[in-house]
């Protein structure tokens, strides 16, 4: 088979031994595994074409783009890993269209970078967008900070490309906003990590680049606090809040403790911290006032100051310049480099409805105690959209402590009507929990779909859906 794939792709693109080391482990180094090899295809015709002799050879395959893995989707012991990394042209931007044509491999900072160039933006944006590749974006159906104003990539997705598990190429690369022919079965294959085919292509919804930012760090009394903060924003600026991202004080204090040269967002510290940006698109919002600033700047600032007034708000600074700016995001961005750090963390990406994340976080940090005493939580949370990541340290850490934490997080997930998996998908990580949890009728409709188009059970095999 090895020859094979050869002959398909040329022998410097199948990677065996010593070679495969890096395809072979998590970004954490938690989950580690060994390929059969590990294969570069450069085309569609080449995915297709590797494919199709892995199902006439009954050969598991497991497609991977930038391998940060955090829900262990990636983890391919004895498969053939099908990398995208050489499939990374921008086939076209049409700036009047506002869509680009990508191929999976393209790494997200790089479009970001180039449809800029347009005065455009791709507006998913998360800390790994330097290395993370569209194909994983869409495969874990991404999220990041800015799903507030502008949806998660399912939202940002027009067409794919898929090479489905027999080898066939299901090209629905449309450019239409509305088409009702059918079933939408691009929505089938995003979110569903590579159980049900390989993208190799996309068409991408792209916006206007906001003509001026407005950004902040502000503290308040609570989490509740907070989203009145967000909701007043929001009046003030006609829906122009781009993110909201919550930082408690243990995460900022770990964040000053793991990062060289970090600064305290204020002068004094807070229980309660968020950064808050909001993009101008209109000229009279990004028109410069008296002070030579953005005018979307002067009316964060006034209702910032307003609310302080009524001491909705506790503290808050706001970016006077790029570079502050910059600093405030990278706070924010360090967040899976501060939180792993602090390895063995019991890692839990879950949502509830934005209303009961002040609950939530009370009752699931009472209830981790139950398995641990000292346990506790590094927190950061999309707080605009209810995503709370909920990483739990546990100074006794045993295996059987960190199942029985999962499913008290779950229960306290479940307890409020929230999902057990926001934006990183399942992976094998939270097989248990769709075991545990996933409606059984919703179960059985997803084995039906995966049997119809993955009869011999090829194509990532073991991921998202329990036996």
């Amino acid at each position: 088979m090895l020859d094979q794939l050869k002959e398909i792709v040329g022998a410097a693109h199948v990677l065996t031994q010593e070679d495969m080391a890096k395809y072979s482990q998590d970004w954490t180094h938690e989950f580690r595994w060994t390929p059969l090899a590990v294969v570069r295809p450069a085309t569609t015709a080449e995915v297709a074409a590797v494919v199709k002799l892995a199902s006439d050879t009954n050969t598991a395959v497991v497609p991977v783009s930038g391998n940060t893995n955090l829900a262990a989707a990636a983890t391919a012991e004895g498969a053939v890993m099908i990398s995208l990394e050489r499939m990374n042209a921008i086939r076209e931007i049409r700036p009047e269209a506002k869509l680009a044509i990508v191929e999976a491999g393209v790494v997200l900072a790089t479009l970001r970078e180039a449809v800029e160039q347009h005065g455009l933006i791709f507006p998913l944006t998360f800390g790994a967008q330097g290395s993370a590749m569209i194909g994983g974006n869409l495969a874990t159906n991404a999220g990041g900070s800015n799903v507030l104003r502008y949806g998660n990539t399912r939202d940002l997705c027009l067409g794919l490309e898929v090479v489905l598990p027999s080898g066939e190429v299901m090209d629905i690369m449309s450019e239409l906003h509305k088409d009702n022919s059918g079933y939408n079965l691009k929505h089938l294959f995003i979110g569903a990590e590579g159980t049900l085919g390989i993208i190799t292509a996309a068409v991408l919804k792209l916006s206007a680049k906001p003509r001026a930012y407005a950004t902040a760090m502000v503290a308040t009394q609570s989490v509740s606090g907070a989203l009145d903060v967000l909701n007043r924003l929001q009046a003030a600026t006609g829906g122009s809040v781009e993110a909201f991202e919550y930082m408690p004080k243990p995460y900022i204090d770990a964040h000053m403790r793991q990062i060289s040269g970090a600064r305290a967002p204020f002068s004094s510290p807070y229980a309660h911290t968020v950064l808050v940006e909001v993009g101008a698109t209109s000229e009279a919002a990004a028109a410069s006032g008296a002070d030579g600033r953005p005018m979307v700047a002067s009316q964060l600032e006034e209702t910032l100051s307003a609310l302080l007034e009524a001491e909705v708000v506790c503290d808050a600074v706001v970016a006077q310049n790029e570079t502050q700016r910059r600093e405030m995001w990278a706070r924010r961005e360090a967040a899976a480099e501060v939180v792993f750090a602090q390895m063995p963390v019991i890692n839990n990406d879950i949502a509830v409805p934005v209303d009961k994340v002040e609950s939530f976080l009370a009752r699931a940090d009472a209830a981790i105690k139950q398995a641990d005493p000292g346990a506790f939580a590094y927190v950061v949370a999309h707080l605009g959209d209810g995503n709370v990541h909920y990483a739990v340290k546990a100074p006794n850490y045993t295996p059987e402590i960190k199942a029985q934490i999962v499913e008290i997080v779950e229960d306290c997930v479940l307890h409020f009507g929230g999902s057990f998996s926001a934006e990183h998908g399942i992976g094998t990580y939270k097989l248990p929990s769709m075991a545990r949890r996933k409606n059984k009728a919703a179960l059985s409709a997803m084995r039906a779909i995966k049997t119809a188009l993955d009869p011999k059970g090829i194509m990532n095999p073991g991921k998202v859906i329990p036996e």
